[in-house]
């Protein structure tokens, strides 16, 4: 088999199960693991998969900066926030991601809502300003302007000296096995640290990115209480991650 038939295969594979599993592609092709590696590097480089320990996963589209983010499924965003600003409840406390959708969340939160929101994002802050009953906290430390947080030691440090009902955690990765994925080390390391000081975390996650997986791993679902996402219940991985104990609130 030519390589451009290698890939083409090991894209429709991706397509059609959600993985590729390198030893198992080698068998069916009677190849060596070495060239279904590298295939899945070059493939990895284009941004097509995301390569894991034995094999591959689809890539999350959710990886690119802010500003692009913006333009990416913005109605099952809403759809996904309107939900999620529904668990905050009056008198509540909420820590509250940054991003797209949570930025989402923060605009679907009613202007009279008596709660206290702390965050690690600017842009979520400025947005609350005209929330006059929302108490404000903002974490600081390094700015990554990449997702519009801050992050780092300094950030994780003042994370640890908050708590909250409620962490409503946003990721770019939503799988399965993989669990919940981020593009970049320490704003993982950051949301483990807000989800260390919430009683209950849900997962922000509209539909294209269930099914996928990033670099960074964030933590797995035995951490998390549930996921809100506008995806078809029936979705193989949706029905998956349900089967490990998930409660999946449907937005739809």
């Amino acid at each position: 088999m030519l390589a451009a038939e290698r890939r083409e295969h090991l894209l429709g594979l991706l397509a059609r199960t959600g993985k590729i599993v390198a030893k198992e592609v080698a068998a069916e092709l009677r190849i060596s693991e070495d060239s279904v590696r590298r295939d899945l590097r070059e493939l990895a480089a284009e941004g097509l998969c995301q390569r894991v320990y034995g094999g591959a996963l689809p890539a999350s589209p959710a990886v690119v900066d802010y500003d692009a983010r913006q333009a990416v499924a913005p109605g099952g965003k809403r759809k996904v926030a309107s939900v999620a600003a529904g668990l905050v409840r009056p008198g509540g406390s909420v820590l509250l991601d940054g991003g797209t959708t949570a930025l989402a969340v923060a605009r679907a939160l009613p202007k009279d809502l008596d709660c206290t929101v702390v965050t690690h994002s600017p842009t979520i802050a400025a947005a609350l300003l005209e929330h006059p009953r929302a108490e404000l906290f903002l974490l600081g430390g390094r700015v990554f302007k990449h997702s519009a947080v801050t992050c780092g030691a300094a950030a994780v440090e003042a994370a640890q000296n908050v708590s909250a009902d409620l962490f409503l955690l946003g990721v770019t990765g939503v799988h399965p096995e993989a669990g919940l994925t981020t593009g970049d080390a320490e704003e993982a390391a950051m949301k483990r640290a807000l989800a260390a000081r919430a009683a209950d975390t849900y997962v922000l996650a509209s539909s294209e990115k269930i099914g996928t997986a990033s670099q960074y791993r964030v933590l797995g679902w035995e951490k998390v209480s549930g996921l809100i996402t506008d995806a078809d219940p029936h979705d193989p991985a949706v029905e998956r991650v349900r089967q490990l104990g998930v409660e999946v609130l449907a937005a739809d």
